[in-house]
């Protein structure tokens, strides 16, 4: 899988979250803020070290998951090409329609002269 096909799902989307606000955290930490089992979060995390946004190290008998911010940074450029590409057309549109006020403008203006 893919990172876009994996962040799809919106549990691993929170799993990325909880491990960006508060760092490495265990598979036992990581579950306990999800409602669903402790299995179902550990295919998510399997899902997740695959498509390489998250690794794992044991520490004793715990997994410590880690976010890859190289993963992260795909999605963030990705998004950001899209947010330029809509502010080019935004700006573009914002030009259109300062252009058609002032014709508006100077075609009423001039329609109160020749009254």
């Amino acid at each position: 899988m893919d990172t876009f096909t994996v962040i799809a799902d919106p549990n691993r989307r929170r799993i990325i979250e909880l491990l960006a606000a508060h760092g490495p955290l265990s598979a036992t930490e990581i579950s306990s803020h999800f409602e669903v089992s402790p299995q179902a979060i550990s295919q998510h995390l399997k899902a997740l070290r695959e498509a390489n946004v998250v690794s794992m190290e044991k520490k004793a008998q715990l997994r410590i998951y880690h976010l890859n911010p190289a993963a992260i940074q795909e999605v963030e450029e990705w998004a950001r090409s899209y947010r330029q590409m809509w502010s080019d057309r935004f700006e573009a549109l914002d030009r259109l329609l300062q252009r058609r006020k002032a014709q508006q403008s100077k075609t009423q203006t001039e329609g109160n002269d020749q009254s």
